[in-house]
């Protein structure tokens, strides 16, 4: 089995604050993204993400998020193995320190 690629809280906070633009969905559930998000980021819960499959481009790549990393980690293998493109966001919002919104 091959390595999900991953990419640290940090490394994510860095590249936003350097203006790049990045395909991030949280897959959190919706008491948890109340509590606050990142604003760029996409909100579909992870029991949500089968049903928007054909809102993905597999030609983009989507960093995917979680509290911990683990639920983001389980998402990641089934895009996976969908065809999609995906890296995991490790240490999840726990490890964010960048800025974050309550979801509306």
């Amino acid at each position: 089995m091959s390595e999900l690629k991953t990419i640290t809280a940090q490394e994510v906070q860095q590249k936003l604050e350097a203006g790049e633009t990045l395909n991030l969905i949280d897959v959190r559930e919706d008491d948890e993204v109340a509590e606050g998000m990142i604003p760029e980021a996409t909100h579909i819960p992870m029991g949500d993400v089968a049903m928007h499959l054909d809102d993905l481009d597999d030609a983009n790549e989507y960093i995917l998020i979680c509290r911990s990393g683990k639920r983001s980690e389980n998402v990641g293998w089934f895009l996976h193995d969908h065809g999609y493109q995906v890296v995991n966001m490790t240490g999840g919002m726990l490890e964010y320190g960048g800025e974050t919104k309550p979801k509306r």
